[in-house]
This record gives structure tokens, sequence and C-alpha cells, in this order.
């Protein structure tokens, strides 16, 4: 007996619309019988995690700030999805683009002036751009697996931050910490309101997701896009490059990624040290499945996510369980959305060793 997964003849409209609710429900369930394996009431559990952040103003900021680069970052990797190109890098790219951000307000602090901030934009999403297009270069030069060389790149970024905010750029009157000097007010991302910390990047985000839903919905970037991720040979014959879109898709993901890294940075911690993100290049990955691949969607998503970041905080607090329970819910929530996405399009079967046997014997 082996069990198979058959293609059904097509997907269920109603299903494709419920399968995130769907993943929704079936996390919040598995993440209650977790609690209670742990010795924990799941009811209380489950408040503290998800309810509880949402209580105070100042927790409202800080899921502003949590859920500004899981969008940005998300709505780029939708882009490179949607066209067949998997970027898993978007970690490395978000850490090259708060350090190529961060030139400015490091190198030059001196500098007093209103355009130091725009530059430090701008500088960070094309030095995420530019890190994207290493393994752009490689696919279409050498056919290397960008799944492979965007991922392992990340670990490149990563050991370079560490090694400049230990070293080179290491703030000499800093007591040893690990980490730059504070950027000057003139290189800090104003904040939204005045009731909290939230600041520019969720405006950003919000942009970018309506500007590339814009996109591929009414131009032909986004026609181009959506024909080459569902056949590149049909895209060949409306005079598509697939070699094109593999820089495009994968520059525009990296651009929105070191626009993340540098408004994190700038926005958030205000100088750089070894760890400037808690894994959102990787979780922005199930943001953007969650939202289906769709910029509007993935504002909703990136919020949700937003929220397990905050809970795990808060139910290290009030239930005294471990900060790993995030990665376990955001781990448990990649994996239903994946699930009932392929229940959607494929059916189980169960094929039996004397069916087997028949349908060779009758070849």
């Amino acid at each position: 007996m082996r069990i198979e997964l058959e293609k059904r003849a097509s997907a269920s409209s109603l299903f494709q619309i419920v399968s995130p609710l769907l993943a929704l429900v079936l996390t919040l369930l598995f993440g209650a019988l977790m609690f209670w394996m742990l010795g924990k009431n799941p009811g209380h559990a489950l408040y503290a995690f998800f309810i509880e952040p949402l209580l105070e103003v100042w927790s409202l900021h800080e899921l502003a700030i949590k859920a500004a680069p899981l969008i940005l970052i998300a709505v780029g990797l939708s882009v490179c999805y949607r066209s067949n190109n998997w970027n898993i890098g978007a970690e490395g790219q978000f850490t090259i683009g708060a350090i190529v951000g961060s030139i400015l307000p490091v190198l030059v602090p001196q500098w007093h002036s209103p355009l130091v901030l725009p530059l430090m934009l701008i500088m960070g999403a094309i030095g995420g751009a530019l890190f994207a297009a290493i393994p752009a270069l490689l696919r279409t030069r050498f056919n290397t697996n960008e799944i492979l060389v965007s991922l392992m790149l990340v670990y490149i970024a990563q050991l370079f931050l560490d090694w400049l905010v230990r070293g080179p750029w290491r703030d000499p009157k800093g007591f040893n910490f690990p980490q730059t000097i504070s950027f000057a007010k003139e290189a800090v991302l104003p904040e939204l309101l005045e009731s909290g910390r939230a600041h520019w990047a969720i405006v950003f985000a919000i942009i970018a997701a309506v500007g590339i839903w814009f996109m591929m919905r009414y131009m032909l970037k986004g026609f181009e896009v959506t024909v080459l991720g569902r056949s590149e040979r049909a895209g060949r014959f409306a005079g598509f490059s697939s070699r094109r879109m593999v820089w495009f898709s994968m520059m525009l993901s990296g651009a929105f990624a070191g626009l993340a890294g540098i408004s994190e940075v700038s926005g958030s911690i205000n100088h750089l040290q070894p760890s400037i993100s808690p894994g959102y290049g990787f979780t922005a990955i199930i943001v953007a499945f969650l939202g289906r691949l769709n910029p509007l969607g993935i504002i909703v998503s990136g919020f949700i996510l937003a929220l397990t970041y905050l809970g795990g905080e808060a139910a290290q607090l009030s239930i005294g369980v471990s900060d790993k329970v995030t990665r376990v819910f955001q781990g448990l929530l990649l994996f239903f959305v994946l699930s009932c996405d392929t229940l959607i399009l494929y059916r189980i079967r169960i094929v039996l060793s004397s069916d087997r046997a028949a349908v060779e014997g009758r070849s």
C-alpha cells in the first residue's frame, strides 16, 4: 500500500479563499494542544499570545513596527514567487540594505542635512537589490539554483555585519560593546504619532503593497510576471524574456528587503549591532503565502505574523514560556498553509498492492 497525490481536474474557488482561514484555525488548535502539553491553560495562553498584545496603545505601535518589515519584504517576494523565481535570501538582503544605508550616519556623522535620511533609504534599497543580483547573475549565466545561492548569502551578510560592528565600525566610546555610534537625529526615521514609537516604515510598506497590487492587476509588467510564472514557454511566445524576469523579480524583492533593513535600523534601533532582525526575512515567506501572494492580502497576513512576535514576548512574561514558542507558531502556520494549498490542488489516493499489480498486468 502506498499514498499518492493525484492532481484535481480543477481547484475549488471557495476553498482557495477559505484555505488561509482554515490554516489559522488549525494553527490555533494545535497551538492550544502545545500549551496543554507544556502544562499551561490553553485558553489563558492563547489569550496572552493573541489578545493581550492588542489591549494597549503602545503595543499597537509595536505591532506596526514589526509588521512593516514583514509586509515590505513579503510584497517583493510575492513578485518573485509569482514569476516562479525563488528568493529565499531576503534576510541577507535585509542585512545588506541596513549596512549600506548606514554608511552615511556611521562614516559621515558630522553631515547634518535633510538629505541624509532620503539618501540612506535609497542606498539601503540599492544595497539590497545589488545583493539579490548575485543569485540572479548566477542563475542566468550558470543556471545555478537561486534557492541555495540566496540562502547561503544570508550567512555571508550576517557574518559581514558581525565583523563590521566588532571591528572597523565599532563605536570607540561604546564601552567595547559590538555596535556602531548612534545615528544623529537627521538619520532617524521619524515617528508617525506622539502616542508611540511607530514610524514611517509602515507607511512605506502600505504604499509598496498598493503599488505592486496596481502593477500586477493593471500594468503590462504584472501580466508578464503572471504569464512567465505559469508557463515560461507561453511567455516566450508572447515575447517575454525569462532571463530579464529573473533580474527584475530578484532585484525588486532585494530592494524592498534592503529598504526594510535600513528602515528598521533607522527607525527602531538607531545603530548597527550584530543582530538587527528576529528573522523577518524568513518569516516574510510565510506572510507572502498566507496572503496568497496578493499584495493586499499580505498587508493582513503581515499584521497576523507580527502579532506572533508580540504574543511570544507577552507570553514569556505572563505565562512563563520560552521565546521558541513564537517559532513554533510560525512553523505551524506555514505547514498548515502549504498543506491546505496542496489539498486544494491534489487529492489523496491510497493505492493497494493488488491494484498496482492489476494495473501493471494490464499494461
